[in-house]
């Protein structure tokens, strides 16, 4: 193999790598709601209410695309009413440390 081949092919798993990292985090509420469920499960309704903006129909795709890709876990529970929590898979659990770091540029640009 080449150099070239070789520079081509860690270039190819870098995009793919950054490719992931955006389907992941990109879309307004993503990483709030990551944030917000930090290392514990929520039910539905705390969720909305930790999250007033985001429109009920919002919260739930994004609910539903966060554990399509493995982010987030469902458990349903065999109650009446029926209750449903969320929380972050192992995975998900891995973007905390980051998205806490982010955190703050929000803190340099609200300083007086």
């Amino acid at each position: 193999m080449n150099g070239q081949s070789r520079t081509h092919t860690i270039v190819d798993n870098s995009q793919v790598v950054l490719k992931k990292t955006l389907d992941i985090i990109c879309g307004k509420w993503r990483l709030y709601i990551i944030f917000q469920l930090g290392k514990e499960f929520r039910r539905y309704g705390e969720l909305r209410r930790m999250i007033p903006d985001v429109s009920e129909k919002v919260l739930v795709q994004e609910l539903k695309a966060l554990a399509a890709l493995g982010v987030v876990e469902k458990r349903s529970y065999n109650e009446v009413p029926p209750r449903v929590e969320y929380g972050l898979t192992p995975k998900g659990l891995h973007i905390l440390p980051t998205l806490l770091e982010l955190t703050t540029i929000g803190e340099v640009f609200l300083e007086p």
